[in-house]
């Protein structure tokens, strides 16, 4: 009825007095309804227009006794509510006369009546069963508490509330109200006037909250079950209306209405108590209170979190996708975990407070909800990356963080939980991004360095070894690997990554073995001291056209052969040539010097970070480069002694091993020898770094008195000495040693003794009687070879470790001997041939 407060308030009191006054007359046997449109009249109301709509409520109202909510089921063949329904729509349309002889009233009365008094037997019983059953009591009654509210104001309850609630609490004997349903029912109108009134009178939740609080806890006391069926409604309405904002609260609620949130949560958990009393069947699961309040309220943060994940994504990608042209340069995962991270906090601050009422450990679960989100999203960007881009090392840095920061809130709120929080870390499966990093980088470091290997097998091939190629004398390609590795510790170094330390030794041991690979291949085929010496002869005496030809005497060769022009080859071959092997030797001593800088450089990268401390700067380093350390080492002294003997047994062969004391040893020394070896020391001389430059002449320098003794001691039957002879080869070995002295310019004195010793210890033997040295030789093999010498000196073997006290050196001494009593001791002890 739209009547003002005063209206309300004497029709009220006027239907109080009426059912005084029939309280008298049978209560039982009146349809209400009929007789208050009989009672009251036009007259009765501020105007017509507020009697009918009093009159069409009450009309509604039989309708909802006699057909909508009848005490005895309808029977369908029965035509009686059909026609009571179509004279009730009529008068909703057109106001029907009320009066006691009114024809329509008549019918009215006789339709309702017959309908009120049907029985389960068919009898026609006193009683009327007009408003028999809770559903139309609670109707009822919620138009009744309607009084409350101003009709002029919809969200407003009336001042005199107080004075209508103890009007209305008078029927509650009529239509069987108590306590309860009325906390009930009046909760419910709070609750719907709210939702009605499009939300914005906030003090309408906060009484129907209150109210419903008072029926959870009263909810036991319902036994009846029509009550609990009504109660069950009710409650179902309040939480699924609820419940649509709590699955989602970011939605609807933020800082400034947080305390709405709060009512909404409270009367939903009290509707989720109550009706787990009312229905244990439905709600198996939820047998203890705060399980109740715990789960609900658990669903609530881990749904909500899920929605404002998915929206925040979506936003993102949305957002991409419609400014193309000014994009941003960062990836949308490494943006949405920095907005996760002010999800996060966000619900820290504003909603976890009021969750945590329910649930101590809310913001724990917010952000474990956020971190498996995240991870989800996370898992397909990593299944979906092969290599380390910028755009994946931004992503997986910026998840870093922000697993952090979950994890550190997630440790902080649940840290007063029953175990410390364990179960909830536990189920936050961790992102493993630094694993994720480390074998990204690691791969990063595969690629890199399988580059750099095609790269010096490519440019080795190409490599000419050119000593013009640049000032330094040193190769190209030997430039530029040095390069490469340089620039592959700056990246790696620029790489924005928190494991530099601990992925060094593995970088470092990748550009170790590029390195040592380059060197290898530098020195491969560039020979060896057993390349260039010649295989050594027999011990044997023999003369031409004897069986032993292998060692035929050789025709000394002309002089103008000896004159032949020295270009530094051998056999066309450049890549090979004694200035091309200097090249080699410049490029691993250049190598090995880098290799101290990028160590050096490299210690100064580390202390920059603050993870290294000085102490540790051994263990992150490793080894460092040192296979290519060694490598560069053994390949400089392998260069060296290849240039050594190339030029004493290959270059210089035709004055060397070909010319030097064949035939008439007068006529065939060491001055052409001498000439053009000289030449060849000053190319090495002008080609190697001087850093190195000593050691290969010294190289050269003993291969030169090794290849002087290996002529003198296995020359072959081209060379014989007669004891005359050995003051020229002491003078020819003189002015070797002053080759390389040089007046004081060329070696150390005293490092050319120490290489000279043992050819100066053996000269004296071509000095010495043939007589005396067969008696050392016998002395010498008895002391070496005593139980086999008493019957016969046995020959012994060869072992090119030359010393005057070694029987192999003094028998060579005497195979090369030319004179009859070393013809004759050989031929008689050995049966080698009378001559040579």
């Amino acid at each position: 009825m739209n009547l003002g407060f005063t209206g309300k308030l004497e029709l009220i009191c006027q239907w109080t007095n009426l059912l005084d006054y029939m309280l008298g007359r049978r209560l039982e046997s009146m349809v209400l309804p009929l007789e208050l449109l009989q009672q009251f009249k036009t007259s009765d109301f501020p105007n017509p227009q507020e009697y009918e709509v009093w009159q069409r409520r009450n009309l509604k109202l039989l309708e909802a006794g006699l057909v909508l909510h009848p005490y005895l089921p309808l029977d369908e063949t029965d035509t009686r509510p059909r026609q009571l329904q179509h004279i009730i729509h009529g008068a909703l349309v057109k106001p029907m006369d009320t009066g006691k002889h009114s024809e329509s009233m008549q019918v009215l009365r006789n339709l309702a009546t017959s309908l009120a008094c049907r029985s389960f037997d068919g009898s026609s019983p006193d009683i009327c069963h007009w408003a028999d059953g809770t559903p139309l009591n609670i109707l009822l009654y919620q138009i009744l508490l309607e009084a409350c509210f101003d009709v002029n104001d919809q969200t407003s309850v009336i001042e005199e509330v107080d004075e209508v609630l103890e009007i209305i609490k008078k029927t509650w004997v009529i239509l069987d109200i108590d306590q309860i349903f009325h906390n009930i029912c009046f909760s419910w109108v709070l609750f719907h006037r709210y939702v009605s009134t499009s939300q914005v009178e906030n003090d309408l939740l906060f009484a129907a909250d209150n109210l419903l609080s008072e029926v959870a806890n009263d909810a036991k006391a319902v036994k009846h079950p029509s009550c609990s069926q009504t109660l069950s409604s009710l409650l179902d309405l309040i939480l699924g209306w609820a419940e649509k904002r709590l699955l989602a609260y970011h939605d609807s609620f933020y800082r400034d209405n947080v305390d709405i949130m709060q009512s909404l949560l409270s009367m939903g958990l009290s509707a989720t108590k109550i009706l787990v009393e009312h229905n244990p069947r439905n709600y198996q699961k939820k047998k203890k209170e705060v399980d109740v309040e715990f789960s609900s309220v658990d669903t609530y943060i881990r749904a909500s979190m899920l929605r404002a994940f998915s929206q925040e994504k979506e936003r993102l990608i949305s957002s991409r996708k419609s400014s193309k042209k000014q994009q941003s340069s960062l990836p949308i995962l490494s943006i949405l975990a920095q907005n996760v991270t002010d999800l996060a906090f966000n619900e820290k601050e504003i909603y976890s407070a009021v969750l945590k009422r329910w649930h101590p450990i809310a913001t724990g679960v917010a952000v474990a909800t956020l971190h498996a989100c995240y991870g989800s999203e996370l898992k397909k960007f990593v299944s979906g990356i092969s290599e380390l881009t910028p755009d994946a090392l931004q992503v997986l840095i910026a998840a870093d963080k922000l697993e952090k920061d979950l994890v550190q809130m997630a440790v902080a709120d649940a840290v007063d939980s029953e175990d410390g929080g364990k179960s909830l870390i536990k189920e936050m499966t961790p992102y493993e991004v630094e694993a994720v990093i480390a074998n990204l980088v690691k791969s990063w470091i595969r690629t890199r360095i399988d580059r750099l290997k095609e790269w010096v097998n490519r440019n080795l091939q190409q490599e000419v070894w050119n000593p013009h190629a640049n000032k330094e004398r040193f190769a190209p390609s030997g430039v530029e690997v040095l390069r490469s590795i340089d620039e592959t510790f700056e990246a790696f170094f620029l790489l924005p990554i928190p494991m530099h330390p601990a992925l060094l030794p593995e970088l470092m041991n990748g550009l170790d073995g590029c390195l040592q690979n380059y060197i290898l291949e530098a020195i491969s085929g560039c020979g060896s001291r057993s390349t260039f010496v010649p295989t050594m002869p027999a011990l044997t005496r023999c003369s031409a056209g004897s069986k032993f030809s292998v060692f035929r005497k050789k025709e000394r060769p002309p002089m103008v052969l000896l004159k032949k022009s020295h270009n530094g080859t051998t056999n066309g071959d450049d890549s090979f040539s004694i200035p091309q092997l200097c090249v080699r030797i410049n490029t691993l001593h250049c190598i090995r010097k880098e290799l101290d800088v990028l160590e050096k450089r490299t210690i100064s990268q580390l202390r920059d970070n603050i993870c290294v401390h000085d102490d540790n700067l051994v263990n992150v380093l490793g080894k460092g480069f040192e296979l290519s350390a060694a490598a560069c080492l053994e390949g400089i002294q392998q260069l060296s002694e290849a240039i050594a003997y190339k030029v004493i047994f290959h270059e210089l062969s035709h004055v060397f091993w070909d010319y030097l004391y064949v035939g008439d040893v007068s006529s065939s020394r060491i001055e052409p020898f001498l000439q053009e070896l000289e030449e060849n020391l000053e190319i090495i001389s002008a080609t190697v770094h001087d850093r190195v430059r000593t050691r290969v002449i010294t190289k050269v320098m003993k291969a030169s008195f090794d290849g002087f003794l290996f002529v003198l001691l296995a020359g072959g039957p081209s060379r014989s000495f007669l004891l005359a002879d050995a003051a020229i080869i002491d003078e020819d070995l003189k002015f070797l040693m002053d080759l390389f002295w040089s007046d004081g310019d060329g070696l150390p004195a005293d490092l050319i003794d120490k290489f000279s010793t043992t050819l100066k210890g053996i000269l004296p033997l071509f000095h010495t009687d043939t007589a005396i040295l067969i008696d050392q030789f016998e002395h010498a093999v008895q002391d070496n070879f005593a139980p086999s010498a008493k019957s016969r000196l046995p020959l012994p073997p060869t072992s090119g470790n030359w010393s005057p006290t070694e029987p192999s050196t003094i028998m060579r001494v005497l195979c090369y001997r030319n004179d009859k009593m070393a013809t004759k001791f050989l031929k008689k002890n050995y049966n080698f041939p009378k001559k040579l």
